[in-house]
């Protein structure tokens, strides 16, 4: 999977689970102010994306870190990078 299909997944995928328009899904949204998710939403959020990207989303320090649909891009590329490796 190319780092385009992981972003137009993700994008996809949370647009579908949070009724969230595609013209918003940009990443320099920022996840609480423009995508008026909160912090309920980024429990979901976390179960959709391992649903997705069959991985696990553990207490990692990079996770804190997350601000906005670009930093969830990030992540998640690099997650998928550092499994094709191990």
């Amino acid at each position: 999977m190319t780092d385009h299909e992981i972003i137009d997944l993700i994008n996809l995928t949370l647009s579908e689970e949070f009724e969230l328009d595609m013209e918003d899904m940009k990443p320099e949204a920022l996840i609480f102010d423009d995508l008026d998710l909160d912090s309920l939403d980024i429990v979901d959020m976390v179960v959709v994306l391992e649903n997705a990207f069959h991985f696990k989303i553990r207490e990692e320090e990079s996770i804190r870190k997350i601000r906005s649909l670009g930093d969830i891009h990030e992540f998640v590329i690099n997650k998928k990078n550092q499994s094709a490796i191990s």
